[in-house]
């Protein structure tokens, strides 16, 4: 019986021990074995195999703002008769602008996590921070007294602020769950309130050039009060900044075409959506007429939609409106103003200034010219410019602010005889 035993346990201890040093090695394997590299940022991806070793990157804004005082304010062009002045300062990564009804302006972020509301109290003004601990708030809308705030993955709102910018009210959810996948890619949403009273914005591509999924690279809406969410245009890259033609109704709304194909192409675009569910071409087609060099294959331009006009390779347009004030001359009515934030990926960079397109009464494109510009100081550095316009936002009195996110600032543009 003993005999016995002594059998088992060191049968016992042999298994014990070749398992023991089954897991030693496997242990020392697993250790010896390089790491796995690193998956290389979004914006990296799409880049060819010789555009590996380019230095060519995005710009950071300055989180904490710059004074005014230490920037070439003087550089600044405008055509005769305007005026462009600092309105405001000290408004970290300013972007995307919205007006409410008592003439309070608000604010938003894209890397920070803050909304902020700026009271003009008649020649000063108070900046306020109402809203904190946000997932990339980029979008603001204002309408009959509510806020609306579009994070990656939800829209919130915010009934009444106006009278509460002290104490906001707590956030009512519109929609949640719209990034499911944590995307990498163009997460960050521009919201604007149509005529018709909904809520529209981008849910962009989740990469540079990438098959998207069912509702990314689209143009959606949701109805506030429902919650019902409806796509009304497809192969929208990354839309920044939108607006409705005073006449028409009709939507417009700028795109950043893909990366790393050339320096000149593919131009970024502006579109008009003149009915439901019109395709752009992303990610098969790109300015209307440029066959992606690798997800094109196959296809035809011919199956999409032209833009309503190319705007620049890279030159990355972001807010737009429609000027329908008094304060500018007769002939800039119900022509575009376009924030063109400026080109990273470009060895010649342009852009960095506001322009101004021109329609004809059938609502075409007739033209495109530089309104705002000086941001530019050197197309070949590193950062090239300055200042970055993100967005505009015609106010009251008919003067036009404009957004720079890179500076934490937002200018006046005024006019007078």
């Amino acid at each position: 019986m003993i005999k016995t035993t002594r059998l088992r346990f060191s049968a016992r201890l042999a298994r014990t021990l070749s398992l023991g040093a089954a897991a030693l090695l496997a242990h020392n394997a697993c250790a010896q074995a390089p790491a796995a590299p690193a998956a290389p940022p979004s914006w990296q991806q799409g880049r060819s195999a010789d555009q590996a070793s380019s230095t060519l990157h995005p710009f950071a804004p300055h989180f904490t703002g710059r004074a005014s005082k230490d920037l070439p304010l003087d550089k600044l062009k405008l055509p005769p008769g305007f005026k462009a002045e600092v309105w405001v300062e000290g408004v970290p990564e300013a972007r995307s602008l919205a007006l409410g009804d008592k003439g309070t302006v608000f604010v938003s972020n894209r890397n920070l996590t803050d909304v902020y509301a700026i009271v003009d109290r008649g020649g000063s003004r108070e900046i306020k921070k109402i809203l904190s601990g946000m997932k990339s708030p980029n979008g603001v809308a204002f309408n009959k007294g509510t806020l609306y705030v579009a994070e990656r993955h939800r829209i919130t709102r915010y009934d009444g602020i106006e009278d509460a910018l002290d104490n906001p009210p707590a956030a009512k959810v519109v929609i949640d769950n719209l990034d499911p996948s944590q995307q990498a890619g163009h997460f960050w949403k521009y919201l604007a309130m149509g005529p018709d009273g909904k809520l529209y914005f981008n849910v962009g591509s989740p990469g540079n050039i990438v098959i998207p999924n069912y509702n990314q690279a689209t143009m959606q809406r949701v109805d506030p009060n429902s919650g019902v969410l409806e796509t009304v245009a497809h192969g929208v890259r990354n839309s920044v900044g939108m607006d409705w033609h005073p006449r028409t109704k009709e939507l417009w709304f700028t795109n950043h075409a893909r990366d790393w194909i050339s320096d000149d192409l593919p131009n970024d675009t502006l579109h008009r959506l003149s009915r439901r569910n019109m395709h752009f071409g992303y990610p098969f087609c790109h300015q209307g007429d440029l066959q992606d060099p690798d997800l094109g294959k196959g296809r035809s331009c011919k199956e999409f939609d032209a833009p309503a006009a190319k705007l620049g390779p890279h030159i990355a347009p972001l807010g737009m409106r429609f000027y329908t004030g008094k304060m500018f001359p007769a002939e800039y009515q119900n022509n575009i103003f376009i924030a063109m934030h400026g080109s990273w990926n470009r060895n010649t960079k342009h852009g960095y200034n506001v322009m101004r397109v021109t329609l004809d009464g059938a609502g075409k494109v007739t033209g495109m010219k530089p309104f705002l510009e000086g941001f530019l100081e050197n197309d070949k550095g590193d950062p090239p410019m300055w200042g970055r316009p993100v967005d505009v936002l015609q106010v009251r009195d008919g003067a036009l602010l404009v957004s720079d996110d890179f500076n934490g600032i937002i200018y006046r543009i005024s006019y007078k005889k």
